[in-house]
Parts: structure tokens; C-alpha cells; sequence
């Protein structure tokens, strides 16, 4: 097997922006290499999913890193769970064993069920119809978390004296997506998938997913070869490809 494909990553830091993941797709789509990693200390308009406004305050980690994988444009969902896997990585180490780390199916990483930190992967589609480009977003609440209506919130401050600075906590994350990153390029899917798992809730877990405005309850089963969730209801296991565990 030929060894895997090298991506070299260039951090580059801002003091504000209107958002980091707006700024790196501009330069996506002015043809700038992959390995371009943005870091802003504030946003003036961080958004999250579902064009959600998400409060950037001073403090914590407003990340976005640009990729040109030669993948198909199916596969580009997949790169969440990369990127979910690179930061439970990182943080794991970092926190005590009380803090309790797991991940949340599609892009959140949450700590004793607080959402610390969540991912959003956004899609560039050439002419052609293929993947042009893939730009992963990334918020971590290090020193103050947001107040959301609709979920619990924590931050890193809650379970660390001395939580890391945002630039020294995206070098430290840059490094682990590199590892997982050449990993998905060379190996596929099923390792990404297993580390997933590792992180993820337990088998048999109770889920709630929000889909198209219905809710769907179940138990959790696992992951699907391409990353879609597996909901079982009894002896029937359903098929998940996009929704929201709420």
C-alpha cells in the first residue's frame, strides 16, 4: 500500500472576522490550496447549522480548515466525522475522566451532555458536478458557553483550571485532523467510523431524532458504512441519513 497523502496545514490568525468559515470559503473559491486553516479570536456573525447565529465571544475557538479531498461529492459528509473524531482527540486528554466526553451524531461533542463544541461541514461543487472543495467549521466553548433555548451548553473552563488558549488548542487539533484526515484518504471510511464509535453514545442508548418536522424515537444501533444513524425500534433498525438527535 503507498503511504498516505500529505496535507500541509497553514494556521493563520485573526484578531476578529465576520465569520471564519465565510472568509475560507471566499478564498476556496478564489482557488487558494487546501491545508488553509483560519482562526479568529471573536466573530462578528458565527453561524451553525441550519444558519443558527452562534455567540462568538472572546475566549474560545472559532476554527475553519479547507480541504480538496479527490473524493466523490457523496462522500463529503463524512469529513464531520473526521473532524468530530480529531477533536474528541484532542480534548480527551486534556479533561478529567468526571468531564465525560461523547460525541452526538452528525457534529456535536458534548460534555456530561452539555454541546461544548459542534462542526459544520460546508460543500464547494465544481462544473462538473464534482467536489470542488470542503470547508469544516469548528467551535469550541473554551472559557463561556452560549445560553440556547433549545440544549444544555458546557465549556472546557467548567472542568479545567487553566483551559488552553484558542491558538494553542487549534495547533494541538490541526495536528490529530492531519493523522485522521490521511487516514480517511488512505484506509476509507471504516476506520473513521470505529474511532467514531468509541467516542459515541452507547449501544442500545435512547435516541429522539428531528427529521423533516417529525420526530423519530428509537434506540441507538450504531452507524451505517457511509455514517448515516442507525435507529431501532423493536426488531426493526430504520436508516438515518440527515436529521437532528435532540
Amino acid at each position: 500500500m503507498p503511504p498516505p497523502p500529505t496535507t500541509a496545514f497553514r494556521l493563520e490568525c485573526h484578531e476578529v472576522l465576520e465569520s471564519t468559515s465565510t472568509t475560507l470559503k471566499q478564498r476556496a473559491e478564489a482557488g487558494v490550496a487546501e491545508g488553509l486553516a483560519i482562526l479568529a479570536l471573536r466573530q462578528s456573525a458565527g453561524r451553525g447549522r441550519q444558519g443558527r447565529g452562534w455567540e462568538s465571544p472572546a475566549g474560545n475557538l472559532y476554527f475553519s480548515l479547507l480541504l480538496r479531498p479527490a473524493v466523490p461529492l457523496r462522500d463529503a459528509p463524512q469529513w464531520s466525522f473526521v473532524a468530530a473524531v480529531a477533536l474528541a482527540e484532542t480534548l480527551k486528554p486534556l479533561l478529567p475522566h468526571e468531564a465525560r466526553l461523547t460525541l452526538k451524531w452528525p457534529n456535536d461533542l458534548l460534555l456530561h451532555g452539555a454541546k461544548a463544541a459542534g462542526i459544520l461541514v460546508e460543500t464547494g461543487v465544481a462544473a462538473s458536478n464534482t467536489l470542488d472543495w470542503l470547508c469544516i467549521g469548528i467551535g469550541v466553548n473554551i472559557a463561556s458557553k452560549p445560553s440556547l433555548p433549545d440544549r444544555a451548553t458546557s465549556c472546557l473552563a467548567e472542568f479545567l483550571p487553566e483551559p488552553p488558549a484558542p491558538e494553542i488548542l487549534a495547533t494541538a487539533l490541526l495536528r490529530n485532523f492531519a493523522h485522521w484526515h490521511e487516514t480517511r484518504l488512505a484506509q476509507g471510511f471504516t476506520p473513521i467510523r470505529d474511532a467514531w464509535l468509541r467516542h459515541g453514545p452507547a449501544m442500545g442508548a435512547p435516541v429522539s431524532v428531528k427529521r423533516d418536522g417529525a420526530l423519530l424515537e428509537g434506540a441507538f444501533a450504531g452507524l451505517s458504512p457511509e455514517g448515516g444513524l442507525k435507529l431501532a425500534k423493536g426488531r426493526e433498525v430504520q436508516l438515518i441519513l440527515a436529521g437532528e438527535i435532540i
